[in-house]
């Protein structure tokens, strides 16, 4: 496959590190958060004209966005959850959880479940905004999360170095994975379910066999440093890797074999670690996040 990478916009105007982007319920626009405590709306269609969405206090690694209601969940560091309107920008709700990072927050069927720096996934009921459960089982931080509704489970990477399988509905541990011999920062289950990658801070991507009670089916040495992230084409064939070596790797999703390398010294990418990734569906655009405080925008052909 011959594929052309090329940048299409820079969108400046955070003010730190940015680490989270999120889609909205529209094609062409994103929400981005950073270390600035900002929570910015984007138009891929008019480049560097953000709109902000809200204000806290402290940084915000997770964003998680509900369409229905048009509601942006904002997890705002040693603070809590912030809910907000995102037509009329008001907070609806706040809740307050322990004094910790929050790097992660996944929301299914009513349920938003929240990584947090202490080690614990905190379960809170989407409708009433109240705990449903308290998960501790490592003393270790809570790094990342991705569901899998079809075998009813969640899998969540740690600083242990673990995944950890847990049922979605009762919240049971199942399983244990030692994974990594690093802190695990990125997981996503494949578009089918069968399979779950991971990345880690050790710079290896490993795929998973759910089928096969997550036994281990590929070692992939990716990157040089920490993988930060991962995110699948929209078609579904494809998933790109981002890393704290500054670079952006395109994967063929059935062979993983590397397609293509976005860095700086190909195509102006990022100067610092890329910590984020939203693969659009949007002209399959890709959208990085960068310490470097800026988002940019990739076409691939």
């Amino acid at each position: 496959m011959m594929m052309k990478v090329e940048k299409i916009d820079t969108f400046t105007g955070h003010r730190d590190c940015i680490y989270a982007l999120e889609k909205t319920g529209e094609k062409q626009r994103f929400f981005s958060a950073a270390g600035d405590g900002f929570v910015v709306r984007w138009n891929l269609q008019k480049p560097d004209v953000g709109e902000l969405i809200a204000k806290v206090g402290h940084s915000v690694y997770a964003l998680s966005y509900l369409q229905e209601e048009n509601q942006l969940w904002i997890a705002e560091n040693f603070e809590g959850i912030h809910v907000i309107d995102v037509e009329t920008k008001q907070e609806l709700r706040s809740l307050k959880l322990a004094p910790t990072n929050y790097f992660d927050i996944q929301i299914y069927n009513n349920q938003a479940f929240v990584a947090g720096g202490d080690g614990v996934i905190t379960v809170i009921d989407v409708d009433n905004f109240s705990f449903r459960k308290h998960i501790k089982v490592s003393s270790e931080s809570a790094r990342c999360l991705t569901i899998n509704p079809v075998e009813r489970e969640f899998a969540a990477g740690f600083s242990d170095n673990s995944i950890k399988i847990f049922d979605l509905h009762t919240f049971e541990l199942k399983k244990v994975i030692e994974a990594h011999t690093n802190s695990v920062f990125a997981l996503k289950y494949s578009p089918d379910f069968r399979l779950l990658l991971s990345g880690s801070r050790d710079a290896r991507l490993k795929i998973w066999n759910v089928e096969q009670d997550y036994s281990l089916e590929k070692e992939i040495v990716a990157h040089t440093f920490a993988i930060n992230n991962i995110a699948f084409s929209p078609d579904e064939k494809l998933f790109a890797t981002c890393s704290m070596d500054k670079s952006i790797k395109i994967w063929d999703a059935v062979t993983f074999k590397l397609l293509k390398v976005i860095d700086r010294a190909r195509h102006a990418g990022h100067g610092t670690s890329v910590n984020k990734l939203l693969w659009s569906d949007y002209e399959n655009q890709i959208v990085s996040g960068s310490d470097d405080r800026t988002i940019s925008v990739w076409k691939l052909s």
